[in-house]
């Protein structure tokens, strides 16, 4: 760009070319990013037919305001752009070509470093990293390049430029079986990768189990770590999610077309975002076999106690506590309801007259989406009505992950939690290794004067705490539906805080442990009496 051409284009935030369209104007959104992630100051040198010059994009310390910054010139004037020498010209640049400089919030600021919240293996790594998960597949005509190691000195072979290769690269190299189940509306790609060791050196790259969306070569909305596993586990992708990508590639058409937000970051579905529970519904329902029996593979390497029959006995008797009361309507009911969520016109006086409050409008019925009254409705007085009859409920099904049966693949999977709830599939993943469990199954050994670890004990530990955390997953689920309990207030209730929180108790669960382990085992008093 000439010095014009960048003051015309830079200056103004929402300049971004001629064409004004859906899928285009993608330099507003680089601008204001760079801004604003960088107020000290965003430089751009650019050439143009051999002739190079710069300005400055920054916030002004003094105002506050964004724009281009001014510069006095030897003469004394002030002038927004500097003319370049060739000095300043980069070697890939011969007569056309443009740099770009972020400064940073301030003068102290470290630019190269990660920016807060993104954590590395490798943080030298961290700009070719990102760049790769940016991409599938870079064109052939596009080189990108990023330094890695620029702490060290200019003449070690740790500083250096690593090419951008995109994850496409990285798949191609490290997957065993992929395949494309193409649903209603989008294309789900799906690779299982091959085993971590083999993994381990690429860390420019996101080298282990991920999600993102795919559109045009470019992958969006990237879900790597704890993100990367609650977006596998809604696809349906419960165990060995650490060996598996999906890519999820909307269908573009003139009904739904498909845009970015304005930073890139975000696909848009007529301006919404994607129904990625949709589709992660229609994929589970249609997963490919080779997932299914590639789960089967894990589960099957991990197989521990089942507890399910026992707990489903326990609780068959007491299954109605889990239901709440419910009422609804009905005009030939033989409860009376009262209605305090229920508008009702009052009568008029003796005298056929309306009374003062009827001449106020009426207001509207509120709208009870359920047809349920709760129990503390009922009153003398009200509308005929009767119980509503209580919603099915399945028993969740429980497996018990551990870092040493493989299923809980890496330490930061329910690290320091008790369980998480997959609400799309009714599944609990109870962690093993959490505290609370280990600490009551050492308890019990110490009691009994076995090592720790006996497998008899474990097994009747994490049998009562499989039945609480079951219990709690179904009593949360009674709440559905409520007027005071919206989807996301039920969501935090069944959280993995939520169900650390509900095995936090001790007396009952140790209480029950004792009598279980009595009868197997004898009680710690025959035990006594026999030592």
């Amino acid at each position: 760009m000439t010095p014009e051409e960048m003051r015309h284009y830079i200056n103004r935030l929402s300049a971004s070319g001629q064409r004004q369209a859906l899928d285009a104007n993608y330099g507003v959104g680089a601008k204001v990013a760079a801004a604003t992630r960088n107020p000290a100051g965003v430089i751009y040198q650019s050439w143009k037919n051999g002739k190079g010059a710069m300005i400055q994009l920054w916030r002004d310390p003094d105002t506050g305001e964004y724009g281009l910054r001014r510069f006095e010139m030897e003469d004394g004037h002030w002038s927004f752009w500097i003319p370049l020498n060739d000095t300043a010209k980069p070697d890939v640049v011969s007569d056309h070509g443009t740099k770009v400089i972020l400064l940073g919030r301030d003068e102290d600021h470290n630019t190269m470093q990660p920016p807060e919240g993104i954590v590395v293996a490798t943080p030298s790594r961290w700009v070719s990293r990102y760049l790769n998960a940016r991409y599938l597949n870079l064109s052939e005509n596009v080189e990108i390049k990023a330094r890695e190691g620029w702490d060290a000195d200019p003449d070690d072979k740790r500083n250096l430029m690593r090419g951008v290769r995109g994850q496409g690269r990285f798949l191609a190299d490290h997957t065993i079986q992929s395949g494309v189940a193409d649903l209603t509306d989008c294309g789900i790609h799906w690779w299982i990768l091959d085993e971590p060791e083999k993994r381990r050196t690429a860390s420019d790259l996101v080298n282990t189990g991920h999600a993102a969306t795919l559109w045009q070569n470019e992958l969006y909305e990237m879900r790597t770590g704890r993100a990367g596993v609650t977006r596998l586990h809604q696809f349906g992708i419960i165990f060995g999610y650490e060996r598996v990508v999906l890519y999820v590639e909307p269908h573009n058409g003139s009904k739904q077309p498909i845009t970015s937000n304005t930073a890139r970051t975000q696909l848009l579905l007529q301006g919404q975002a994607l129904p990625y529970a949709d589709w992660a519904a229609e994929f589970r329902d249609n997963m490919p076999q080779e997932l299914r029996d590639f789960m089967d593979a894990v589960i099957a390497g991990a197989k521990g106690a089942d507890h399910q029959e026992a707990i489903a006995e326990r609780l068959k008797h007491y299954r109605k506590l889990y239901r709440l009361s419910r009422y609804r309507l009905s005009p030939q009911g033989k409860l009376t309801l009262a209605e305090p969520v229920l508008s009702r016109r009052k009568r008029a006086d003796e005298t056929g007259e309306p009374t003062e409050r009827e001449t106020e409008p009426r207001p509207p019925r509120p709208r009870d989406p359920t047809g349920r009254l709760l129990a503390a409705m009922l009153a003398a007085e009200g509308e005929s009505g009767d119980p509503a009859p209580p919603a099915a409920q399945d028993l969740p099904k429980v497996t018990w992950v551990s870092l040493e049966n493989g299923l809980r693949a890496t330490p930061e999977y329910l690290d320091d939690r008790a369980a998480t709830y997959i609400s799309e599939v009714n599944e609990i993943n109870a962690n093993a290794d959490f505290r609370a469990f280990t600490d009551m199954a050492d308890y019990w050994c110490d009691q009994y004067g076995v090592d720790r670890g006996n497998k008899a004990i474990t097994d009747v530990v994490q049998e009562w705490f499989e039945q609480a955390i079951v219990e709690t997953v179904l009593g949360c689920q009674a709440l559905q539906g409520e007027r005071r309990w919206p989807p996301d207030q039920v969501e935090k209730a069944l959280s993995e805080e939520s169900l650390t929180a509900a095995v936090m108790q001790r007396y009952h669960l140790a209480n029950a442990i004792k009598r279980t382990l009595g009868a197997k085992l004898g009680s710690l008093k025959e035990k006594s009496d026999a030592a």
